[in-house]
């Protein structure tokens, strides 16, 4: 994993113990490496990631007797475990995932932050033993991992595009969830991951909108803040939309240089947002850069799917990488808007539930059932067609719960549809196991008041971590760039938690206070103008230069070979693609990155 740390190197051992560390120097360049051990050699850590507070929480340790030899954020982490134990987790504010081994106590901590910014891998050993590591192929080094396919994360994939955060593509592989720790007992059974914390939208903040609005720019100029810290270069990504922007404006305000921003266009016209990125850029004085993509980029997807290991068809991965790679020309670490979106509402998906809700509480579900689930079943499935035309989605919603609704509307491909793709055998060793399921509970659970919050909750601590976040973090981390999410500041997330839904969602407007506050710093154009975000046009892509790949997926392939899916179906969806009679674009391009995936990883069944 040279390319999460490609600065140093380091490996400790101990009875029945190693930690192995691949180091980005951001913060106190010479005098931090890793694997570190505290002052009086009881403790040992690794850590990937950043602690934002640890100049406050090193004078706090300071005052009640601590000595620190280095003047990073690692050493700071070892003196909190030292004082506070489990309660340390509370006081880190940042993006990490730690290894840290108790000498004294025979214990291994393993702890990841609130958001799952930054990601940890583990599989537990045939001898009782544990192994970790920050990507699968680290893992994969082992002579003791096997290869095997875990048929509900090809459900989960099949049904998001990716696979959360609550499987692993590998059998006997699973990830250290967001907010979740695993305290180990060297000669113990190793126990289940314990949450240390959680995202609350069960109450509601008081006070007049100037109020919050006044509270709200407070938190993210400090969230922004906070993330400047570097000894080396630091940058932002640079959209033109309003996260990016923000963050860009409130950057501008307390730097002492010109800020360093990037943004990547596309040569189709319509796809291209790079003018509202220059418009920013100008406006803040920034230095920036800017390239365009061409859209026949689609020759470096098996780098694309090498570098995610697992499965992973969010297509916004591609020009994701290529702004990094752009940023990572000028700078180490660089800001990003990520979050804004699911803390604030800023969704179409979720300012559509929040009015389906309407709808739902005023007609009970047996009305609903007949009416809506009939209509829905026979509208006809018009991707093409103007989005008022395209109810098919909707009626099918209405028809459910809530949450049943929202995870149709999230999801990528229908039960419907998997059942035709999918072998009887692999439809046998689900035994039942939906994709939706997982999601639909998680919001039937989830600490809230209101539709609109279970749908932010899902997406907070399903959809982030395991789409957007991973996104961010491999593509990222393969050019050994450092980025940074302010906006994932927990304290402001939690704000934004409590808000009165009419200052999420106005009308038709999400992210509406944010918006409001930043009418001081943006223009209305870039306000207010409808979400875009990164397009890749795969659709193109697979009628022409990847329909090969997409006719060779039912064929000549690692899936058609395996007994998991139905050869003829997906035969079907390629012809039915290429010759343009339907859009089954999405759907092509899963089974494609799932294809290249497994032949990176070589399963063996």
């Amino acid at each position: 994993m040279v390319h999460r740390g490609p600065d140093g190197a380091g490996v400790w051992t101990d009875l029945g113990v190693g930690l192995g560390h691949r180091r980005l120097s951001i913060i106190d360049l010479e005098g931090s490496p890793q694997p570190m051990h505290s002052p009086d050699g009881r403790a040992a850590i690794v850590f990937n990631g950043e602690i934002y507070n640890f100049c406050e929480l090193r004078r706090e340790l300071e005052r009640k007797g601590a000595k620190f030899r280095t003047s990073g954020d690692t050493e700071v982490i070892l003196a909190a475990w030292q004082r506070w134990g489990l309660d340390c987790l509370e006081k880190l504010h940042g993006m990490f995932v730690f290894a840290l081994y108790d000498l004294e106590k025979r214990q291994l901590l393993l702890a990841r932050d609130r958001f799952g910014v930054k990601p940890l891998f583990l599989t537990r050993l045939s001898d009782g033993g544990l192994a970790f590591a920050s990507e699968l192929k680290g893992l994969l080094a082992h002579p003791q991992m096997r290869r095997r396919v875990n048929p509900q994360a090809l459900e989960s994939y099949m049904t998001w595009g990716y696979v959360p955060d609550s499987h692993s593509i590998l059998a006997g592989v699973e990830k250290l969830q967001a907010g979740h720790f695993l305290l180990v007992e060297q000669g113990k059974p190793v126990p289940a991951q314990r949450r240390w914390w959680d995202i609350s939208f069960a109450d509601r903040a008081k006070g007049s909108e100037a109020d919050l609005s006044a509270e709200l720019v407070h938190l993210m100029r400090d969230a922004v803040q906070s993330r400047m810290v570097s000894d080396v270069p630091l940058g932002a990504f640079l959209s033109g939309g309003v996260d990016s922007s923000s963050v860009v404006a409130l950057m501008s305000e307390v730097s002492a240089e010109p800020v360093q921003t990037c943004s990547i266009g596309f040569d189709v016209a319509a796809l291209d947002e790079t003018s509202y990125a220059e418009q920013i850029a100008q406006k803040f004085g920034t230095v920036h850069e800017a390239r365009t993509v061409a859209s026949d980029d689609f020759g470096s997807i098996d780098t694309l799917a090498a570098m995610f290991d697992e499965p992973f068809a969010d297509a916004s991965a591609l020009p994701t990488w290529r702004v990094c790679q752009l940023a990572r020309e000028k700078v180490t670490v660089a800001l990003s808007g990520d979050g804004a979106d699911e803390a604030f509402a800023g969704y179409r998906r979720q300012v559509f539930h929040h009015n389906e809700e309407r709808v739902r509480s005023l007609l009970p579900q047996g009305l609903r059932e007949p009416l809506f689930g009939t209509l829905g079943r026979i509208w006809p499935k018009a991707d093409w067609a103007p989005r008022p035309l395209r109810a098919k989605t909707t009626l099918l919603a209405l028809a459910e719960s809530g949450n049943a609704g929202y995870a149709r509307g999230l999801s990528v491909t229908t039960p419907e549809a998997r059942a035709q793709l999918f072998s009887p055998e692999l439809s046998r060793s689900l035994a039942g196991f939906r994709g939706e399921d997982e999601l639909i509970r998680l919001m039937e659970q989830a600490p809230a008041q209101s539709g609109l919050d279970r749908a932010q909750y899902a997406d907070l601590t399903f959809w982030m971590p395991g789409d957007i976040l991973t996104k961010v973090d491999r593509t990222s981390m393969a050019v050994s760039l450092e980025a940074r999410e302010p906006l994932l500041d927990h304290r402001l997330v939690e704000f934004a938690a409590r808000l009165p839904e009419k200052l999420r969602v106005n009308g038709g407007t999400g992210k509406f206070l944010l918006k409001k506050c930043m009418e001081r710093y943006l223009p209305q154009d870039i306000l207010y103008r409808p979400k875009q975000g990164f397009v890749t046009p795969i659709a193109d892509w697979l009628r022409g230069p990847l329909s090969g790949q997409a006719r060779a997926i039912a064929s000549s392939s690692v899936l058609a070979r395996s007994g998991w899916f139905a050869t003829r179906a997906m035969a079907d969806l390629a012809e039915a693609h290429i010759s343009g009679r339907s859009d089954h674009s999405r759907v092509l391009w899963q089974l494609l990155m799932l294809e290249k995936s497994l032949a990176n990883l070589e399963v063996t069944g």
